[in-house]
């Protein structure tokens, strides 16, 4: 009897602990569940249709389908004569279009994350998204300073101040947004406010890090610049012309209206645009030039001789194409070559920074990012593809194309100690001695 209550016993306080384990999975789940219709489930955000009313009229009686045509076409020969204008305006202006551009896309996707959820009241989310904002570009644009201003930097005791303890300050600015986010977590939104926290992190790993590399890609030359932007326009084009007269088979669940015929379109329109305006622009100094700070005139400059990049020469045609083309040689740039490359990657690989926002924008149950240009939607909706193909060009002239950079190992040299300077020569002539390099020098 003693042994039949003990095995009773052990089996009710079997079948307390797991009810009550049943109940804590429960409320885990409805917890899990509430999460995620607090993250995910929310009102969609409106769009309204911000077409100026000149065009409204002009185009009222069109049906929606051209009438967004047109609208889409008019504001796109607008945005495109802006770009000519500021590439004329010169890198200064670039730059500064590049920071003003960051800001826009960075405040549309902040503004969704605020919109959905302003009504959980979470303290100082704006507040700490654009401190964290100010810290990164803080840390990045000081980068850029010290690298391509450096004589400038040197000769102004603050700004040498500020160069030589940039890291530190640059970390100290970002733990104290660290601190006050951790201050501000309040416990009934723990989850929520951490998936925010996120939200920001990645929104300037997106924007802020990739405009970071248009700039040094601008260094680099303005055609590293103007060449790659201009073939993910001329893709975004072609392929909108392509789907709209000859699209009939979709090509992708997240963006219903791109279609394949309007994708390989795009891919070849923009190969070939790619390697025209690469044959253009790499006869002109101004374009081909890396972008250089002249300390005697506090100026940019744009003046170099031409790297063999951009020196015509010779190439054997393939055989198999010599019958059909009627050529044994052609000349060229070998920019062109590179410009392949680039336009390959702006046609096949980009517009998958297009369909990455599209997936945030269902999400989200968005239309547009903002209604900033009328048939086109924010900031942020024209450069998805853009940031996706700036951080390509930075990879592959890193890889590819630059060397070491012999002006800022001087810089770097001429802020040594003298006896380190004196080493360092002593060593260098050593080395031309052995080379027998020194000795044709002093001869001629």
């Amino acid at each position: 009897l003693q042994g039949l209550r003990d095995r009773m016993n052990s089996l009710s306080l079997f079948n307390l602990q797991e009810s009550e384990s049943e109940n804590k999975l429960d409320a885990e789940t409805a917890s899990d569940s509430e999460s995620k219709s607090e993250f995910g489930g929310s009102a969609p955000v409106p769009t309204s249709d911000d077409t100026p009313e000149v065009l409204n009229r002009a185009l009222s009686n069109l049906s929606s389908r051209w009438k967004n045509w047109w609208v889409r076409g008019i504001l796109t020969l607008a945005m495109i004569t802006f770009f000519f204008i500021i590439i004329y305006l010169g890198p200064m202006v670039l730059m500064t279009i590049v920071m003003c551009v960051q800001i826009k896309c960075f405040h549309e996707i902040i503004t969704i994350g605020y919109n959905v959820y302003h009504s959980y009241d979470l303290p100082w989310f704006r507040t700490l998204s654009w401190y964290f904002l100010l810290c990164v570009n803080y840390f990045f644009y000081g980068e850029t300073v010290t690298d391509y201003f450096f004589t400038l930097v040197q000769r102004e005791e603050p700004l040498r101040i500020l160069s030589k303890y940039h890291r530190f300050i640059s970390f100290a600015l970002y733990l104290t947004g660290f601190c006050m986010f951790v201050l501000s977590l309040v416990k009934k939104h723990y989850r929520l406010q951490f998936y925010m926290f996120g939200w920001t992190h990645v929104t300037l790993l997106i924007v802020v890090t990739q405009s970071h590399l248009i700039i040094h890609n601008l260094f680099e030359g303005m055609i590293w610049f103007i060449v790659p932007i201009s073939c993910v326009i001329c893709n975004d084009i072609m392929a909108y012309m392509f789907g709209f007269f000859f699209g009939r088979t979709p090509l992708i669940k997240l963006s219903p209206k791109k279609t394949w015929e309007g994708f390989i379109g795009g891919f070849f329109a923009t190969v070939l645009f790619g390697l025209l305006l690469s044959y253009v622009m790499s006869g002109y100094r101004c374009f081909t030039c890396p972008v250089e700070f002249n300390n005697d005139t506090n100026s940019f400059t744009v003046d170099c001789e031409p790297s063999e990049l951009f020196q015509l020469q010779e190439y054997n045609i393939p055989l198999v194409l010599q019958s059909v083309v009627g050529w044994k040689t052609v000349r060229m740039y070998p920019f062109q070559i590179h410009s392949i490359a680039l336009s390959t990657f702006a046609s096949l690989i980009g517009p998958f920074g297009g369909f990455f926002a599209s997936g945030f924008k269902r999400a989200f149950k968005i239309k547009d990012f903002a209604n900033t240009i009328p048939g086109h939607g924010g900031i942020m909706d024209r450069f998805d593809c853009q940031y996706l193909m700036a951080t390509f060009v930075n990879v592959y002239i890193a890889s590819f194309i630059r060397g070491p950079n012999p002006s800022k190992l001087i810089q770097q040299f001429l802020t040594l100690r003298p006896d380190q300077q004196l080493h360092i020569f002593n060593t260098l002539k050593a080395h031309l001695v052995d080379k027998g390099m020194l000795g044709s020098l002093e001869d001629a």
